[in-house]
């Protein structure tokens, strides 16, 4: 109940801000669902130490009333989750281009890279018949979510809902065909690690090469092309690790299975994606981004104009311009020193 109690109070804060900062008169709609936050929060302050008809306390056994239904909390809760959602144009941002300006140097070595993007396992409840479906390589019944941020850990894509058996390269396909999908225009790209087709649009570390930020902070030096390019691709595209693990930080209701249905389970996920973005563009410092608890926290990575990309699938074309665009980088390199 704590849980919810938060999420609907970040809720409330976030509505009330967006409307009144997009100067649009707070609807019928909105009112009634500010309303309905009030009450919710109200009914999960006093949910903790119910009232039922085993209560042998002659002062509060005839408040029975008190022990609020499942059923007008779950109404209130997915009134908030739907009002949240209406606010997604509102609140996921839209990727902000790397150029030949941009001096972060984790970042100005990728012009044309839209953000970083990768997927992750949040758990959930499901019929026991739908469980196979949804149980994990390690045996967790969980939601394979795809989710795509920009390179100030800020969501610009967020897909829920596909079944914990599904690969990856799957829900990005889903993600790439649906109608209002992820859309990558011609010539630009996203980050993505080693369980992903290296492909138009998506530009992927070389397998069977050194890849993880562990071996390069030991001091380890690149060996070839290859591994540089590695060294920076894994520098830029933790954010996107970063960027979940600060999500579960966060939202405790994404740590452990609810028993809400799957669908408001999938709507709960979004939703903590989108209050995500409010507070980091609210907070000039995130605490959560700087813990140090935040490694812990971090996903395991693996082993090793309207013209827009519709496939993942890899092309000779983009094979050799990684391979071209790899050698520039490493031979820069070399030419200073071996610095940055």
């Amino acid at each position: 109940m704590q849980e919810l109690h938060a999420l609907c109070t970040v809720a409330f804060v976030v509505i009330e801000v967006v409307l009144k900062r997009s100067g649009e008169i707070v609807s019928r709609y909105f009112n009634d669902v500010l309303k309905a936050v009030l009450r919710l929060q109200a009914n999960l302050l006093v949910t903790p130490n119910l009232i039922t008809e085993a209560s042998t306390n002659p002062r509060w056994n005839c408040f029975q009333v008190m022990d609020l239904s499942g059923e007008i909390v779950s109404r209130y809760f997915n009134d908030v989750l739907k009002a949240v959602l209406r606010l997604q144009a509102n609140l996921l941002v839209t990727p902000n281009l790397i150029t030949e300006a941009s001096t972060n140097p984790r970042w100005n070595c990728f012009q044309n890279c839209l953000g970083a993007l990768d997927g992750t396992y949040i758990k959930v409840c499901v019929p026991v018949v739908h469980q196979a479906r949804y149980r994990t390589r390690k045996e967790e019944i969980a939601t394979n979510v795809l989710g795509v941020c920009s390179r100030d850990m800020n969501f610009i894509y967020v897909l829920p809902g596909w079944e914990g058996s599904a690969a990856d390269s799957r829900v990005l396909r889903d993600a790439i065909n649906r109608p209002n999908g992820l859309r990558i225009p011609n010539s630009y790209y996203h980050l993505v690690d080693a369980g992903y087709t290296n492909g138009k649009g998506f530009l992927a570390p070389y397998r069977g090469q050194r890849y993880h930020l562990s071996f390069w902070r030991e001091g380890a030096t690149p060996n070839n092309y290859q591994e540089y390019f590695n060294m920076k691709h894994a520098s830029a595209r933790n954010i996107i690790e970063k960027c979940f693990g600060m999500l579960k930080m966060k939202w405790a209701i994404l740590r452990s299975a609810s028993y809400y249905p799957i669908k408001t389970q999938n709507r709960i996920i979004t939703a903590c994606c989108l209050l995500h973005n409010f507070i980091r563009r609210e907070m000039v410092v995130d605490p959560l981004e700087d813990d140090p608890d935040l490694a812990d926290a971090l996903e395991t990575q693996p082993p090793m104009g309207d013209d827009f990309i519709e496939t993942g699938e890899t092309s000779n074309e983009w094979t050799e311009w990684r391979d071209t665009f790899a050698m520039q980088l490493y031979n820069n390199w070399l030419a200073n020193g071996g610095a940055g």
